[in-house]
């Protein structure tokens, strides 16, 4: 049985690297044709999205902190399979061994669930442009991971032109159409706020940067991200 390892990686970075490690591992079978480019991003995202839950929400990793991740996989009906009984966590920072493992135990009996429900962003209006664009923060908590251009198209329809976050798994989002249906613009996309992860292109962290950093520039800002470095095993 194949495993994915991601070497010793600054936790900031884990999530690209894990990305990238896998896309290398699998480049043969996607040559081939036995798997498909999306639907191993869309797999490593989904894995991408337990490690958020473990490292950020429940661990409190800091993203200069170093982590170490292994789990096992297989192949099966052209998809990649995660086995999260072999998943293993090693976080270097002060957190005792127990509390890491009581957290990966009690994570595991809620994989399925993690996964399946929609990621709840919290949106946030920054600007307006000329040509009536609107232009939102996207926030888990108190961290802007994200951003998006919106075009209220009339009183029933919000086009979502590009959107992009880096957290809890980087992804681009293109050409989203969302109705309205008597809600306010605000309204009407928290509460489609689901469709943003369902349709989105899971992308490297770098790419979805680019996104955000293009998204804030029309609105006159600059976006800056702390830059993160990976370590040799």
């Amino acid at each position: 049985m194949p495993t994915l390892r991601s070497g010793y990686v600054i936790a900031g970075a884990y999530a690209d690297k894990i990305r990238r490690v896998a896309f290398a591992q699998l480049k043969e079978l996607i040559k081939e044709g036995t798997l498909k480019t999306s639907d191993v991003a869309y797999n490593v995202a989904q894995l991408n999205k337990v490690l958020y839950r473990i490292l950020v929400d429940e661990l409190k990793i800091d993203k200069g902190d170093v982590v170490r991740v292994t789990i096992d996989y297989d192949i099966k009906q052209n998809l990649v399979e995660w086995k999260f009984d072999t998943l293993k966590v090693e976080a270097f920072k002060r957190v005792p061994d127990e509390v890491v493992e009581n957290v990966l135990s009690r994570i595991r009996s809620e994989v399925k669930s993690i996964m399946e429900a929609a990621v709840e962003f919290n949106i946030e209006k920054v600007s307006e442009t000329e040509d009536g664009d609107l232009i939102y923060a996207m926030k888990l908590g108190d961290r802007e991971v994200g951003g998006f251009i919106a075009t209220p198209i009339n009183n029933d329809i919000i086009f979502v032109k590009k959107g992009a976050a880096i957290e809890p798994s980087p992804m681009i989002v293109e050409k989203l159409r969302i109705e309205c249906g008597g809600k306010s613009i605000e309204e009407a996309i928290k509460a489609n706020i689901d469709k943003f992860t369902s349709s989105a292109k899971y992308v490297s962290y770098n790419d979805a940067v680019r996104t955000i950093e293009m998204i804030k520039k029309r609105a006159g800002l600059e976006y800056k991200v702390e830059k993160v470095e990976e370590l040799e095993e």
